[in-house]
């Protein structure tokens, strides 16, 4: 055994009744609490942009195409999903699967309410995986290729608004090119939720044929087709690649960029994790400190015997950084259980509840992540380590006569 790690284990092996027994509970106390709150910012960070971003992505698509003009209103301008277009997108091996739909806007009108939607219409190609996962009542509607099909699928939100059930008939009234209002009667088949407030208040999900008669388009005309990539791809590097290989005619968006609210939302959470490490971490840097300028300085006089038998400054440092250490190490694991426990408490149960009209999720989400939690740890142990040094330089300065003297 190092003389260093003998004399610290007898030289803090007694707990007494002092001032340095306190300080170093509040420093255990003090790191464990630190490690608590990075734990489950780190955790409910990523869970957040994790959980939106998958709820944004999986109603929009990650990536849309659109004709390339200068229309700013509603209306979209209409282009073919052709043989060219169905070419690009089949040859870039990170695009699953493409789809055509098309939006127009309405007004549904009941006997007693009336809201202005959007209807989104969708073809026998759709993907309806997300949605699947969001129904609450009834079920999705059936589109065929054979005839125009009445059913709809609205949200939970429109649902209360306007007091409808699965199987209730809802007219829709829209503005036609001609500037004519058009009437459509529509099927309630199914209801969903999906958290996205700006999305449920006015998306209604219909057959893209209805907006094709509506707006005069050909069979195979649509507003955009929405792109699909795999788990692993990039969005931003598959969207580069697709603008230049798509015809001038079209032009290619992400999901990040039409909404750009939700994204720049979630980009200050980063800021806002780092500032909550940054603070923790200073705040336990400062405590391990005052412990262990409270231990040297009630341990004077044994620096000071020390000193006088032959030990050098750079042994006592070890003495005392070893005993420092050693309470970090024990702030560390307490905190790292504790937040860890928290955090599977609340993946599985969901006991902290958030209002979902303004966070979009009902439940505060935790998704961890064993790389950021394994980085966290290793930069808080370096980080208060290299601060223990400041206070042991105290050691050099202690004089054995006087220290002696005075015991």
């Amino acid at each position: 055994m190092k003389v260093s790690n003998f004399i610290s284990n007898r030289l803090f092996s007694f707990s007494r009744d002092n001032v340095s027994s306190t300080a170093v509970r509040l420093t255990v106390a003090s790191i464990a609490i630190s490690m608590i709150v990075m734990i489950i910012s780190v955790a409910v960070v990523i869970g957040f942009k994790n959980g939106i971003s998958e709820k944004v992505i999986g109603f929009a698509a990650p990536i849309q195409i659109s004709a390339l003009d200068l229309n700013q209103s509603a209306e979209e301008t209409p282009f073919q999903l052709d043989s060219a277009l169905a070419k690009c997108l089949d040859n870039d091996v990170n695009i699953a699967h493409y789809q055509a739909v098309a939006n127009k806007a309405g007004i549904i009108k009941t006997d007693e309410e009336i809201q202005g939607v959007m209807l989104k219409g969708v073809g026998t190609d759709y993907d309806w995986t997300y949605f699947s996962n969001s129904i609450v009542e009834g079920r999705l509607p059936i589109i065929t290729d054979t005839a125009r099909s009445t059913e709809v699928l609205v949200s939970k939100v429109l649902a209360g608004k306007l007091k409808l059930a699965v199987g209730d008939d809802l007219r829709m009234w829209f503005v036609d090119k001609d500037m004519q209002t058009r009437g459509r009667k529509f099927t309630v088949a199914g209801i969903y939720q999906t958290g996205l407030y700006e999305y449920d208040e006015r998306i209604v999900i219909g057959d893209i044929a209805q907006i094709r008669k509506l707006n005069s388009w050909g069979d195979n005309d649509c507003g955009k087709v929405e792109v699909l990539i795999d788990k692993n791809a990039d969005i931003q590097q598959v969207n580069e690649k697709l603008y230049y290989n798509l015809p001038v005619t079209l032009t290619s968006t992400t999901v990040m960029e039409s909404n750009p609210q939700i994204f720049d939302w979630l980009a200050l959470l980063d800021t806002n994790v780092v500032l909550i490490i940054v603070l923790m971490l200073l705040v336990s840097g400062i405590t391990a400190i005052s412990m262990i300028l409270i231990l040297i300085l009630e341990r004077t006089s044994t620096i000071g015997l020390l000193k006088a038998m032959g030990a050098d400054n750079r042994l006592i440092r070890r003495i005392f950084l070893r005993r420092a250490i050693l309470l970090v190490v024990e702030g560390m694991v307490i905190g790292n259980v504790v937040g860890l426990l928290f955090c599977y408490v609340q993946s599985v149960t969901g006991f902290v509840t958030l209002p979902a009209e303004t966070y979009y999720l009902s439940a505060v989400p935790i998704e961890l992540n064993p790389l950021y939690i394994v980085m966290l740890n290793v930069a808080t142990f370096v980080f208060i380590t290299l601060t223990l040094f400041i206070p042991t330089m105290v050691i050099s300065r202690v004089n054995p006569v006087k220290s002696i003297r005075f015991e």
